[in-house]
């Protein structure tokens, strides 16, 4: 078994076939596997579900696979590899230039892809150094993506569990309503999607505040945005 065991993978692939060998074969490493078959719903899994890497295509039916990257790019750091049937030096190039991590072509060996995908997450990992974050009786794990509170698990939605790693990552410090938007749910969001947030701010508060009316750990910044309270400035 090997750290990555549990990683998210994100298929973003027009063939079926493809998709099925590649959710076949990963999961029997452990992964969990989504599944995109064109660009736009590729960056649309990407920005709600938050994977830990994407095997992207670059023949995709509706936007090139070069758009998906960049796109994803604009406001992301996930690995990606590309996995594409083009092997002309200008298009590795291209997508090496344009951000991606890896570039696999087909045919290839599903023992190669796993490895190379096992490597990504691996330098993944380190560069990001994720932490162990302790607010008094909260802890949260941003290596294992566990939330705990008086030592039991909080079990959070991949939205509601993003939102508080942006503002407890950040605690003290007011964070935007744009910025929290963008950040959690990427390039898929309007100036108007505000509302979301107070909906998922809502949630939170229910399962991690003893009286969400009176929160000791998210403070609402009226008209600007949110801050994560460090627990000297709770009220």
């Amino acid at each position: 078994m090997t750290t990555e065991t549990g990683a998210r993978i994100l298929v973003v692939d027009d063939e079926p076939q493809i998709r099925k060998l590649l959710k076949v074969t990963l999961k029997a490493h452990h992964f969990d596997v989504l599944e995109a078959e064109t660009g736009e719903d590729g960056i649309y899994q990407a920005s709600i579900n938050h994977p830990d890497l994407i095997v992207l295509d670059l023949g995709l039916p509706d936007v090139s696979g070069m758009t998906v990257l960049n796109r994803i790019r604009e406001w992301s750091r996930i690995p990606i590899i590309v996995l594409t049937a083009k092997d002309r030096e200008a298009d590795k190039i291209e997508a090496l230039d344009g951000g991606a991590d890896d570039y696999v072509t087909k045919p290839f060996g599903m023992g190669e892809l796993v490895a190379r995908i096992r490597v990504a997450l691996r330098h993944s990992g380190n560069a990001q150094q994720e932490p162990v974050l302790r607010f008094g009786r909260l802890v949260i794990d941003l290596a294992q993506r566990l939330v705990e509170l008086d030592g039991t698990r909080v079990k959070l939605t991949p939205t509601e569990y993003e939102l508080l790693k942006v503002l407890a990552s950040n605690a003290g410090k007011v964070i935007t309503q744009r910025q929290l938007l963008q950040q959690v749910w990427g390039g898929h969001h309007h100036e108007s999607d505000t509302h979301y947030l107070r909906i998922y701010i809502g949630h939170l508060r229910k399962k991690l505040e003893e009286d969400p009316t009176r929160p000791t750990f998210i403070e609402t910044e009226p008209g600007i945005g949110y801050r994560f309270l460090l627990q000297e400035q709770a009220k």
